[in-house]
C-alpha cells in the first residue's frame, strides 16, 4: 500500500512539474525557463525536480512527447468516429472531403508549436537530445502510418506511397503549417483551419484516383 501511495505522489509531482514548465515556457521561452522558475511555479524544491528529471531538456522533451501523443490520439479518435458513422463509404469519389473530415480536429495551440520548434532547435546543437527527438518523431510517424493503413483498409482510398511515407509527408506539412500560422499571429481556430486545409491538399495529392 505504501508503494502505491509513493508512486501516486511521484506521479502527481512529475505532472505538476510538467504543468509548471509549460506555463513558464509559454511566458519566457525554453532558454529563459530556469529549473528554479519551474520549481517555484510548481511549489517544489530543486530536489523534487532532479528526482524526476535529469535535465531541463529532458523535461521539455517529455512535454514535446505529450504534444505528439495528443496529436495522434485526436486523429485516431476522429477516424474511429467517422468509421462508425460510415463516412468512408464515398471515399473513392470525394477523397478531399473525407480527408477534411478526418482532420476536423484541434490543431496545436501556440504553446505546442513554440515547444516543438524550440526542441528541434536545441536538438540541432545537442547530439543526445537529437537522438531522443528523432526516436520520438519516428514513434509518431509509425503511429500515424498505422492510422493511414487502417483508413486504407476500411475505405476505398489507395495511396500513391506507402503508409509510412504518407505519414512523414503529412507530419512535415502539419508542422510547417502550424509554425507559419504561429508566426502570422492568427488565433487558434484560424490556425486549425489553415493547418488542416494544407494537410488535406497534400493528402489529396498522394491519394490514387479511381
Amino acid at each position: 500500500m505504501t508503494d502505491v501511495v509513493t508512486t501516486r505522489r511521484r506521479d502527481v509531482t512529475r505532472q505538476r512539474l510538467l504543468d509548471a514548465a509549460a506555463e513558464v515556457f509559454a511566458e519566457v521561452g525554453l532558454d529563459a525557463a530556469s529549473v528554479e522558475a519551474i520549481c517555484e511555479r510548481a511549489g517544489f524544491t530543486r530536489g523534487a525536480f532532479y528526482s524526476n528529471f535529469e535535465t531541463k531538456e529532458e523535461l521539455f522533451l517529455e512535454l514535446a512527447g505529450i504534444v505528439s501523443r495528443e496529436r495522434v490520439a485526436a486523429v485516431r479518435t476522429r477516424v474511429d468516429e467517422l468509421e462508425r458513422q460510415g463516412a468512408f463509404a464515398d471515399a473513392a469519389t470525394d477523397a478531399f472531403s473525407v480527408i477534411q473530415k478526418v482532420l476536423d480536429i484541434a490543431s496545436d495551440d501556440r504553446l505546442g508549436v513554440l515547444l516543438m520548434s524550440e526542441i528541434r532547435i536545441h536538438a540541432l546543437r545537442n547530439a543526445q537530445l537529437a537522438t531522443a527527438y528523432l526516436a520520438q518523431e519516428q514513434e509518431m510517424i509509425s503511429s500515424v502510418a498505422q492510422i493511414i493503413a487502417d483508413i486504407g483498409r476500411t475505405s476505398a482510398l489507395t495511396f500513391r506511397v506507402d503508409a509510412e511515407e504518407a505519414a512523414r509527408l503529412m507530419i512535415t506539412v502539419w508542422e510547417g503549417a502550424s509554425v507559419r500560422s504561429a508566426m502570422a499571429g492568427v488565433d487558434y481556430n484560424e490556425m486549425c483551419r489553415r493547418t488542416n486545409e494544407e494537410i488535406a491538399r497534400v493528402a489529396q495529392l498522394i491519394i490514387e484516383p479511381r
